[in-house]
């Protein structure tokens, strides 16, 4: 896969397409040829390349078929080389991997694509059972998981219940998965140190919400979570693009070891 990453890396065009997303995420093959020096069809070839070596994933909206940057395959290459080589000689990689992780504040959401050794039965269970959860994420999840049923997020001694609000919008077991995300409750707040202005800056903001879909590949499931209906200029977003990269990939490492990632100091 890292052959695939870096020979999709090589071409500047991939790269000034990787650029726009990087601007701004969720684009359609139409705005993303517009004031391109490139034809369709070849703009259409070279996502393809990137949607093939990971560095895109794709969904559909109606008709739309929308792009996403994906920084999983530059974190995987960033864990395993940088580690074995002088950070000086190894700058590039950790350039670019500082650059698809924290997205320009223009972006509305976050998208990101996995690849883990498991089954579809396998990773839904470990989307919705609150034992599962509560160890790579360290958040408990309860719910009948039916559309409509609240979702009652329990984190150590702090539960957020809102079932008016807080529910599961979509649910195809083993297929695709969305709910509401929570509510900013004031014990929640407290819990996290979030106070004053930043608090009410996060209130202000609308509800977001958290897409999954599974999609069987072999051996693999390609797991692609987006989380989506930030207001531009979202104060939340940063935190969220942030902590979704360490929730995911230690719930690869947990499904594919029986073993968490060790906790960053």
């Amino acid at each position: 896969m890292d052959d695939e990453v870096f020979r999709a890396l090589a071409d500047p065009s991939r790269r000034e397409l990787l650029d726009r997303l990087n601007a701004a995420n969720g684009q359609t093959l139409r705005q993303l040829c517009d004031g391109l020096a490139m034809a369709r069809q070849s703009v259409s070839k070279h996502l393809a390349v990137l949607e093939s070596a990971g560095l895109i994933t794709t969904t559909r909206r109606g008709r739309e078929k929308l792009h996403y940057l994906n920084a999983e395959p530059i974190n995987a290459i960033a864990d395993r080389w940088l580690g074995r080589y002088a950070r000086a000689r190894a700058s590039a990689l950790a350039d670019l991997k500082t650059a698809l992780e924290h997205r320009p504040m223009t972006t509305t959401e976050f998208a990101y694509t996995t690849y883990i050794k498991t089954t579809p039965e396998r990773l839904w269970e470990a989307l919705t059972t609150p034992e599962f959860t509560r160890r790579y994420w360290g958040v408990s999840l309860e719910s009948t998981w039916e559309v409509g049923a609240p979702v009652t997020w329990g984190m150590g001694e702090v539960r957020m219940d809102d079932p008016a609000h807080q529910v599961v919008l979509e649910s195809k077991p083993h297929e695709r998965l969305s709910y509401t995300w929570h509510t900013l409750t004031d014990e929640f707040a407290a819990a996290v140190d979030l106070t004053g202005e930043r608090l009410a800056e996060w209130r202000a903001e609308p509800r977001s919400k958290v897409t999954f879909t599974l999609e069987p590949m072999g051996e693999l499931v390609k797991l692609t979570v987006i989380h989506d209906d930030f207001m531009e200029g979202s104060a939340i977003l940063p935190e969220i693009g942030q902590g979704w990269p360490a929730i995911l990939s230690n719930l690869k490492t947990y499904l594919e070891t029986g073993e968490t990632l060790p906790a960053l100091s």
